[in-house]
């Protein structure tokens, strides 16, 4: 069992990411490309900070996701189909990464966090200012049911960038407004980070002390995320999020195959 013996300056540290890594998820997505590389750079083994960050996350993604909805910028009946997809992608990706080794992640996420960090940088968002939904039809539902069980998957797998890809592949897939594509992407992540949480606790993934108090830290990053996204958009949020991650997938990297 994994004792965890953090100063008390580290766990500061770990709870002012966690406060950044809430706001930056509710605007633009990949919170957890902020927190999950500073868990492991901590020294936490890399199935415990997958589990400990999807505690954290279900926080500030549940936070984020109740403030698309007051907004009525999320409409739970009308994603249905998406919500279930995403939650059964999350149960398989969740219990495929319990079965991968220690060392393979370790080798793993840094090349996942540059690749969505990248794929982040030079992505673009929904240009329309629409607040309408798309139509109800037979596609509609192939795509929900096709986007959530890929994107759950990945967010059970791995984790960081999934709500970026969410924010990114809504422009794709959708004609729609950024904030109707937000609302979409913050409350799928939370579906995601919540189910695959469950299945964290089951398999003694989840440091809950620590967890839980980085959640409180993103919680309140989320809601000073949600309401400025509302507010003011995403674009000064980007540029800054894609340089630290950008600087922190190169830590990792040199820690994972050059040490």
């Amino acid at each position: 069992m994994f004792e965890l013996a953090l100063d008390p300056m580290t766990w500061g540290l770990l709870c002012l990411v966690a406060l950044a890594a809430g706001f930056i998820d509710a605007v633009a997505g990949g919170g957890g490309m902020l927190t999950v590389p500073a868990l492991l750079t901590a020294g936490l083994p890399p199935h415990l900070t997958l589990g400990t960050n999807k505690l954290a996350a279900s926080f500030g993604s549940i936070t984020a996701s109740i403030t698309y909805y007051k907004k009525q910028l999320f409409n739970p009946k009308f994603w249905a189909a998406s919500v279930l997809a995403t939650a059964i992608g999350s149960i398989l990706g969740t219990l495929l990464v319990d079965k991968l080794s220690i060392d393979f992640l370790n080798k793993l996420l840094p090349i996942i966090i540059i690749f969505v960090a990248c794929y982040s940088l030079f992505g673009s968002l929904s240009p329309t200012e629409s607040h309408t939904l798309p139509a109800k039809n037979n596609a509609l539902r192939v795509k929900q049911w096709l986007q959530g069980l890929c994107l759950g998957f990945f967010d059970g797998l791995a984790g960081p960038g999934a709500g970026t890809f969410w924010t990114a592949s809504n422009s794709l897939l959708y004609k729609m407004s950024l904030l109707l594509n937000c609302g979409l992407a913050r409350s799928m992540n939370f579906v995601s980070n919540f189910i695959s949480l469950i299945t964290f606790v089951a398999l003694g993934h989840v440091n809950f002390i620590l967890g839980v108090t980085m959640g409180i830290f993103l919680m309140f990053g989320a809601w000073l995320g949600a309401h400025s996204a509302i507010k003011f958009g995403s674009k000064l949020i980007k540029p800054l999020f894609n340089t630290i991650v950008i600087i922190l997938a190169g830590k990792l990297i040199v820690e994972a195959y050059l040490t």
